[in-house]
């Protein structure tokens, strides 16, 4: 016989939710994830600086302790996903043996819409002293136009 988890139930009327807004479009803010554990505050992980820098959007995203193996950026729709995970306490650790745990581990996914249009083909990410840094050129069409007014 299965048992009742409540966190399961709220976390599926969650996701329907947030199903149903998706068709509505234009949220003023992303909707909120809890990050790694049921009862945790409503948190984004990971934090992100977007800023515009020319012909380019840089993209700076905190992930300190992540395996850079599990990394992944994908960009779809002028929507940026990370996904990856975050490295646990060795298994060898016993639990009754902490004084205090507050740093989560587990799997992770964010997603943020770009400011502009950019060019899907030449994107590339690096990742540095724990800090993933995302450049996405900017398309063509997203540049700004110098128009040449004539006098008459």
């Amino acid at each position: 016989m299965a048992q009742w988890n409540p966190f399961e139930e709220m976390e599926s009327l969650r996701r329907e939710i947030d199903r149903a807004f998706e068709g509505f479009g234009g949220r003023a803010e992303p909707s909120r994830r809890v990050a790694f554990l049921p009862g945790s505050s409503p948190r984004r992980y990971p934090l992100v600086n977007i800023f515009e820098e020319g012909d380019k959007v840089n993209v700076q995203a905190l992930t300190p302790g992540l395996d850079p193996q599990s990394l992944n950026v994908d960009i779809m729709h002028n929507r940026l996903t990370l996904s990856g995970e975050k490295i646990g306490i060795p298994g060898d650790v016993r639990p009754e043996a902490f004084h205090r745990s507050e740093r989560a581990s587990g799997r992770f996914v964010r997603t943020v819409d770009l400011p502009v249009e950019v060019n899907e083909q030449e994107v590339q990410a690096e990742y540095k002293n724990g800090v993933l840094l995302v450049t996405l050129p900017k398309a063509e069409k997203a540049k700004p136009k110098q128009i040449s007014v004539k006098v008459a």
